[in-house]
């Protein structure tokens, strides 16, 4: 027997249909859209992009979730192992973090130091502005949860025996690392939005609204044949531009 229709469900199923345009545009026009995926840890990054995916052509669309460098990784530039996953012409793909990790992860950890994390902050931009002069359409979303929520949902990783994969390290410490995350964020922001390739800005505490305005705005974002604009209004104090209102600013 069916499971009785929702309101979520109800929007995520047309929202997926023009998913299905837009990657039906892309491929017929030789686009390239790359969108990556960023945010503290549990914020939903990975059920977002499990939902934008899900009806899309596999041959065309490619999700991108890149382990620890190894010894060649880091041996070489840094952006170099990205680059080899870039969308070709028709192609969609998602990166589940990205060269973020340098401005993020890497340096609360430890795991680059200050002149490494000052160079990547300044070469980004130019790095970005590159791959946008090129042609592919990038959009970055940053996917933020409260301090209490992300600690909940750290702790369910850990019982759940579904989600064990998810459990890391760094989960361990990214609650007690709450303020050099943010501090870490926010210089990220400051530091690599620009009009070429512009922060978006999630607020993912409520996972379900988070995809649904989250799809509408990746959606929105594009012009692609069959575009049903008035499904795609965004909801401002969910998905924003970063330093859009002063009254929107990510949770400190």
């Amino acid at each position: 027997m069916a499971r009785p229709s929702t309101a979520y469900d109800d929007d995520l199923h047309a929202l997926r249909i023009q998913l299905v345009r837009l990657q039906r545009h892309v491929i017929e026009s030789g686009q390239r859209l790359l969108v990556v995926v960023e945010g503290r840890d549990g914020a939903g990054k990975d059920g977002i992009i499990k939902r934008i995916v899900k009806h899309l052509s596999p041959r065309e669309t490619r999700v991108v979730a890149l382990g620890k460098p190894s010894s060649r990784d880091e041996a070489s530039w840094y952006f170099q192992r990205w680059v080899h996953h870039l969308p070709a012409d028709g192609e969609i793909v998602l990166f589940n973090r990205s060269w973020y990790n340098r401005a993020g992860v890497e340096w609360v950890m430890g795991f680059c130091d200050a002149k490494e994390r000052e160079a990547f902050l300044e070469d980004t931009p130019r790095f970005e502005d590159l791959l946008v002069r090129s042609g592919i359409i990038l959009r970055k979303y940053y996917l933020d949860i409260g301090k209490a929520e992300q600690r909940r949902r750290l702790a369910d990783r850990r019982k759940n025996p579904l989600k064990q994969w998810k459990v890391s390290p760094i989960d361990e410490v990214a609650v007690s690392h709450w303020r050099k995350y943010s501090e870490a964020r926010d210089e990220m922001f400051l530091r690599t939005h620009t009009p070429s390739a512009p922060w978006i800005v999630v607020q993912a505490d409520d996972k379900r609204v988070a995809r649904v305005e989250m799809i509408k705005s990746l959606l929105g974002s594009v012009d692609y044949a069959g575009k049903h604009a008035r499904r795609l209004v965004v909801d401002p104090k969910v998905v924003f531009t970063y330093g859009a209102s002063p009254d929107e600013r990510p949770i400190v």
